[in-house]
């Protein structure tokens, strides 16, 4: 697989439509960078980085069933672990090609031919539209080495001769492959010095309506960059306690979210072909393949002993059955035969909020900084409840309601704070899969040899048994690396495993090993 081809995108001709903004030409010489505006190449460039992450594929069938939000009606072997090695080769390739797009916003702001045309007709400074390009990169970065581990990696100005993602030469089809902790370090980094940069332009724009996350404001991608530190720090928290503790802290001095104004999201539109991947994966296509599991159902309606309260955010997160006009989840990991005995109209879909064709998908939100927060302070009171509350308000729950909810919610701890941050982070997959295999909570997730289901179908009392298909019986700790990069990049493919450990999804990754 050749990592440097560039714009496979424009080849398509995609017609951006996303809020205010669009790309009126995506007819583009991919061997002649100069001539694509940088505006261009951010609004696709954002577009397809969350049309990636949230991928029917890669989310929908692989992270948001790890977590067990969702439970599928049909086709149920994804549930079970089975998971085809081609959703690995488009999810590494369409990340590698926005990689590749960013790169080259980079490139037309550093190269003397093209920086003054770039910077061009109130854009915005080169220093800060790379700037804003290195926070985009290490978020694309950061969702590749969660899901595979070691991977091909660079940052800017780099010469660090294992970063070697996005090369100059366009013939390197064989890159080294870095290791995660040197990835984790230099992601830190590189968000410290983005953000640094947006702080000192901080009252400026940049990119202006192309940039649908944040409409061009330079203070709140600051807040952003320092934001996603503390997401990315965390992760080092025991392996390397020191650096863990050094951005943290650097990156709440100079400024993090202070409220859900602040979130950082990809709003999507009504119009085809830019709806959101949720809907075009079923709307369009009369399907019901995903409904909310009955492992989270469990949990909102306050019939899991760990959370024995009704969550206000249920009718929002799940709709009611069509038949019954009751919320009942659908037991999850169940065998296609056994899920055939499960009426759709008798479970509850992704509520109208989730599935709407314009729904605004997620990059990071006030609620989980303050759930960091509270887990860097000991598992902080105030910093829970103030994550609880901006969840809630951030659904629509009326004051009353959420007044009531965090009055009854039991006291903060590790359980109870990471439960409440899993309960936020429905619909970011990727997200809550990751401080899964960090933390281990929510500790109530199935486990092979679990009972999924018993109860009556019909007159019938049934006990069904969870039974995963390939692993060791629990959750996923990562994906297969594509087949492509087997068979083009099979030295440094064969580094990568000897590194980390075997090609397997049970195969722990550095990042979460205890």
């Amino acid at each position: 697989m050749k990592l440097n081809n560039k714009y496979i995108i424009g080849a398509a001709i995609i017609s951006l439509l996303i809020s205010t903004s669009c790309v009126d030409d995506m007819n583009v010489d991919p061997n002649r960078p100069s001539s694509v505006p940088t505006t261009t190449l951010i609004t696709s460039s954002e577009k397809l980085l969350i049309d990636n992450i949230r991928n029917e594929n890669i989310s929908l069938r692989g992270s948001m069933l790890f977590v067990q939000y969702f439970a599928q009606n049909s086709y149920t072997s994804q549930s079970r672990y089975d998971i085809p090695f081609s959703y690995s080769d488009d999810y590494w390739q369409d990340t590698y090609s926005v990689l590749n797009n960013l790169q080259d916003v980079i490139k037309l702001n550093t190269n003397p031919d093209t920086r003054d045309i770039a910077a061009a007709n109130g854009v915005g400074r080169n220093t800060t539209q790379i700037a804003i390009s290195r926070i985009l990169k290490t978020y694309a970065f950061y969702s590749l080495t969660d899901v595979f581990g070691n991977i091909p990696y660079q940052s800017y100005g780099s010469n660090d001769p294992d970063f070697q993602a996005l090369q100059q030469d366009p013939d390197n089809i064989t890159p080294k492959y870095a290791s995660q902790e040197k990835i984790y370090t230099d992601m830190l980094n590189e968000l410290k010095a983005a953000g640094d940069t947006l702080l000192r332009y901080n009252t400026e724009k940049t990119f202006g309506a192309a940039d649908i996350i944040y409409k061009g404001s330079n203070d709140k991608w600051a807040k952003f960059a320092n934001s996603l530190r503390l997401r990315l720090a965390t992760r080092l928290k025991a392996k390397n306690p020191a650096l863990y503790k050094e951005h943290f802290d650097d990156a709440i001095n100079k400024g993090v979210f202070t409220g859900n104004s602040d979130n950082a999201v990809f709003a999507y539109s009504t119009a085809s072909p830019n709806e959101a991947p949720l809907y075009r994966a079923t709307i369009p296509v009369n399907r019901t393949d995903f409904a909310v599991s009955d492992v989270f159902m469990r949990l909102l309606k306050g019939e899991n002993s760990a959370l024995p309260i009704v969550d206000p955010r249920l009718p929002i997160y799940a709709s009611a059955s069509s038949a019954t006009k009751e919320y009942t989840g659908l037991p999850y990991g169940l065998t296609e035969a056994e899920a055939g005995k499960f009426a759709v109209t008798n479970v509850s879909l992704p509520g109208a909020v989730i599935n709407a064709a314009n729904y605004a998908e997620v990059l990071l939100e006030y609620s989980e900084v303050q759930f960091l927060i509270s887990e860097y302070k000991g598992w902080s009171q105030a910093e829970y409840e103030a994550g609880v509350q901006a969840s809630l308000d951030k659904w629509g729950v009326s004051a009353a309601d959420a007044a009531t909810y965090i009055a009854a919610l039991p006291v903060a701890n590790q359980e109870n704070v990471l439960n409440q941050k899993y309960i936020a982070l429905y619909t970011q997959g990727l997200e809550a899969w990751s401080d899964y295999r960090r933390t281990g909570y929510p500790n109530f997730l199935l486990n092979k040899g679990d009972v999924n289901f018993q109860g009556k179908i019909g007159n019938v009392e049934i006990t069904y048994i969870f039974s995963p298909l390939f692993g060791d019986g629990g959750v996923p700790s990562r994906l297969y690396y594509p087949i492509k990069e087997q068979n083009v990049n099979k030295a440094n493919y064969q580094q990568a495993i000897a590194d980390q450990g075997n090609d397997r999804i049970e195969t722990t990754l550095w990042v979460f090993r205890k």
